[in-house]
């Protein structure tokens, strides 16, 4: 009996290859494919709140109302000592304020890096004046540090150490300025350092102390090579805060003579003279300046230390 042979299987059709499909998977390979879209709300966010205004400003100070010179709102700002001498006062306000910050931020968050009792009570209080605000801090130091009724005062009084004469005087002078800032400034730099310290390796810091490391040899030569570029980042972060200050230099300065802050002049441009165009020419000054000492700031980062910060920050 003949067993007769299968049927052929029907041949299959090819189809011609997507090209669609071919350039989404050289895109993907690229890395680029679907999950961009997610950037998309961000990107929306960055040029709505940043890109824009800072080109509309930018086209508003080359638009001076007493002259057709575009560069004639700059050329005023750097040739008016009032104005020029605004530049010094506030870095002379606050770089000082950022670096007692970050310096008194780094043994606190050094101690607390690990496990301890009342680590979340000390944070939290350390924290608070996050919550307070600078005008309601800077009311409290105005009523503390007042010179004939503030209680930091008659506590020297009573100690004999001043007299009601010779007060002490901490507010509506240069000094209430940078306390308010050091104040309202100290928690952020706090959070930050104790986060890039809690990111640390602790291994490291265990193996140099088998070694027969000191403390103080494990601190200089472990951890703060490695916490060196978060301390770079946060004291950027708290200048940036600090050289913005408006608040404080009004209510706990003198801002007609030592804490006319830079940011008062804008205020003065926009709200007094209503000159917008002047006003954006100090804004975009500032942000000129800032952008400089943060640039010094992290090239000597670089020059110092190259490599991971080892923190979470």
């Amino acid at each position: 009996m003949t067993v007769a042979p299968p049927a052929p299987a029907p041949a299959r059709r090819h189809r011609p290859p997507d090209p669609r499909a071919h350039l989404s998977h050289r895109l993907a390979e690229r890395g680029i494919d679907r999950t961009l879209w997610l950037l998309l709300p961000g990107v929306v966010f960055l040029v709505a709140l940043f890109i824009y205004p800072l080109a509309y400003g930018l086209g508003l100070s080359f638009q001076p109302l007493k002259s057709t010179d575009p560069l004639y709102n700059y050329k005023q700002f750097f040739t008016d000592h009032l104005q020029r001498d605004t530049i010094g006062t506030t870095l002379r306000i606050s770089l000082p304020a950022a670096l007692v910050n970050v310096i008194a931020s780094v043994p606190i968050a050094y101690r607390m890096r690990g496990r301890m009792r009342g680590k979340r009570f000390i944070t939290t209080m350390l924290v608070i004046p996050i919550t307070l605000g600078t005008v309601l801090t800077a009311d409290g130091m105005l009523k503390f540090f007042d010179p004939a009724g503030g209680w930091f005062n008659k506590t020297l009084f009573a100690l004999h150490i001043r007299t009601p004469d010779q007060p002490v005087l901490l507010i509506n002078n240069y000094w209430g300025v940078v306390i308010s800032l050091i104040i309202s400034g100290f928690p952020f730099a706090f959070l930050l350092i104790l986060s890039y310290l809690s990111g640390i390796d602790p291994s490291l810091d265990a193996a140099a102390s088998t070694l027969g490391a000191s403390p103080r040899r494990r601190f200089w030569q472990i951890t703060f090579p490695l916490l060196a570029p978060g301390l770079a980042i946060t004291f950027c972060l708290t200048f940036v805060l600090a050289f913005s200050v408006f608040p404080s230099a009004y209510l706990v300065g003198n801002p007609t003579s030592t804490t006319r802050v830079i940011s008062i002049a804008a205020y003065e441009a926009r709200s007094v003279e209503t000159n917008d165009s002047k006003a954006s020419t100090i804004a975009l000054i500032m942000a000129v300046i800032e952008l400089l000492v943060i640039s010094v700031v992290l090239f000597g980062r670089g020059r110092l230390y190259r490599g991971s910060t080892g923190g979470k920050g």
